[in-house]
């Protein structure tokens, strides 16, 4: 049974998914064994009090930069045994020290279809303002391996959301959670749990 380390740093939307997959079977050979946030007050610590996982506080605001976090944040990690690490919300850009110490072992979910509106500054809301900007009539998520470059790790999933008339980045925000990044995360997650995802040159394949 992998140990999966969720990292959150608000709301915690995207934990809630995985505990509701868990809870219902769906996830397989792997279990939520602790959430650490970056916020001691993120929702998302009381999302893991509720479903009875354990958590731990790194304050981001204790530290001088994101390097000096990210090798606490690693201390944390070994710690905790961590098998498979997901950002679900994880405000802070990770170092790479870290990055290559669980290579291919952290996945992200992003709001658009990799490689539109992502890199740098493409976050929580400004992913879909883009998005209706340009005028696309697709957008959805990406849930991708975590790299040195920013959104440029292997793509393991994605899947499209449609675009309608009268959307507003809020309304359209919320659908791509509830179509997209909600269904995608867990079934990522029990992937790799389940030795399923193949690796070659920045490529996934999912193995039977």
């Amino acid at each position: 049974m992998k140990h999966i380390i969720v990292l959150v740093s608000g709301g915690g939307t995207n934990l809630q998914a995985l505990i509701d997959q868990q809870e219902q079977g769906n996830i397989k050979n792997g279990k939520i064994s602790c959430v650490i946030s970056s916020n001691p007050d993120a929702y998302a610590l009381q999302r893991a009090e509720k479903h009875g996982i354990k958590s731990r506080v790194l304050p981001r605001k204790e530290f001088q930069n994101n390097h000096d976090y990210s090798l606490a944040l690693l201390d944390l990690l070994r710690e905790e045994q961590a098998d498979l690490i997901v950002l679900a919300g994880f405000m802070i850009i990770l170092d790479a020290e870290l990055i290559r110490a669980y290579e291919n072992r952290i996945i992200n979910v992003h709001p658009a279809l990799i490689p539109s509106f992502c890199g740098d500054g493409f976050y929580g809301l400004h992913v879909h303002e883009k998005a209706l900007e340009k005028g696309v009539k697709l957008t959805g998520a990406t849930v991708h391996f975590v790299s040195e470059i920013c959104d440029g790790g292997a793509i393991i999933l994605q899947k499209a959301v449609e675009i309608q008339k009268g959307d507003t980045p809020e309304i359209l925000q919320r659908r791509v959670m509830e179509q997209a990044e909600w269904k995608i995360l867990p079934q990522a997650v029990s992937l790799f749990c389940e030795d399923r995802l193949q690796i070659e040159n920045n490529h996934v394949w999912i193995t039977e």
